[in-house]
């Protein structure tokens, strides 16, 4: 009983990463991600499948390799994105310059 309550709730937290991925790609915009916040919860997300290989917990390992992904793509997302911006208004303001 206790395994399914695990999977349960790997499922749930795992999960609530998807809207946000899929909301970045339709939208594009990145504005109220905090890359410090994912960059921190990331990497406790990938020490959390380290632990979960090291007493190999499949719920464990699978369920945050799976969020890592997401988190990863989250965060990638938000950097690109932010950079491209960045560029743009480089590019706009010497263009003004000039």
């Amino acid at each position: 009983m206790s395994q399914w309550i695990g999977i349960a709730a790997a499922c749930c937290t795992t999960l609530s990463f998807v809207p946000q991925v899929i909301q970045i790609l339709k939208s594009r915009d990145t504005a109220g991600i905090s890359v410090a916040m994912y960059t921190i919860f990331t990497t406790g997300v990938f020490f959390w499948v380290v632990y979960g290989f090291v007493i190999w917990d499949l719920p464990v390992l699978l369920a945050n390799s799976v969020t890592l992904i997401l988190t990863l793509s989250v965060l990638m997302l938000t950097i690109t994105q932010r950079l491209r911006t960045r560029n743009v208004r480089k590019t706009t303001a010497r263009q003004r310059t000039e």
